[in-house]
């Protein structure tokens, strides 16, 4: 009898371990998924400037001491990426009770009359800053509506982006009155009629090449073909 209660404990032991196993790792999934133990206690914003950590903390709508293994990441990541200024973000768990939001704020590119108001441009057009007067340092767009998917914005920036260094230390705007009514406005009212944003890098080159000239309008609409006068 005592060989068969040990041939019996023996096949009970396998089955003991396993109860056991299951047991712990059910008691460390409750312990990280449903207690306060292993909750958030800090949101560390890094690479914010435009935007404060308060204003990035309440987009990404995290309660305090909510299980952090249960924080959907993407999802945070969408909400802190919806804010103007922010052009991506990425959230990633810090255990034992922090979460980590890294920013990549928007480049601006251009500054953008609005009536009395500015506002500032990425390279992708994207409006993420409003201003009460004009930035220094930035080149100016002049379009009446300024947006992504606005044709004139994305004719004035490819515009800017072809212009030698020369052409933009003389910048004063560039003037979209039209797709195939572009102009720089030039330091000493001097001014480069454009056309449209077609071949761009070759009126660029045209333009820089006349700037010494004694013009007050130096029109490259047709690169080919200039006209002085």
């Amino acid at each position: 009898m005592a060989r068969a209660r040990q041939r019996r404990m023996r096949a009970a032991l396998p089955w003991a371990v396993t109860v056991a196993v299951l047991a712990v790792a059910g008691l460390v999934a409750w312990t990280v998924l449903g207690t306060g133990l292993f909750g958030v206690r800090e949101v560390r914003v890094v690479g914010a400037e435009l935007v404060t950590p308060v204003e990035v903390r309440d987009a990404a709508a995290v309660p305090d001491e909510a299980p952090l293994a249960r924080v959907d990441l993407a999802a945070t990541a969408r909400r802190v990426g919806a804010l103007a200024p922010v052009e991506r973000a990425t959230v990633e768990r810090d255990w034992p009770g922090a979460l980590v939001i890294r920013v990549v704020e928007r480049t601006p590119v251009a500054a953008v009359p609005q009536g009395d108001r500015w506002v500032v441009v990425d390279r992708a057009g994207v409006v993420f800053r409003n201003l009460d007067q004009a930035p220094g340092g930035l080149p100016v767009i002049q379009v009446g509506r300024p947006a992504p998917d606005d044709p004139g914005t994305r004719a004035g920036l490819d515009v800017l982006a072809a212009l030698s260094p020369k052409l933009r230390a003389e910048l004063v705007a560039v003037d979209v009155a039209g797709l195939a009514r572009i102009t720089l406005l030039l330091r000493g009212d001097r001014k480069v009629v454009w056309g449209d944003a077609t071949r761009s890098p070759d009126k660029s080159k045209v333009a820089t090449a006349l700037l010494g000239r004694k013009a007050d309008t130096i029109d490259v609409s047709a690169p080919d073909v200039v006209t002085l006068r």
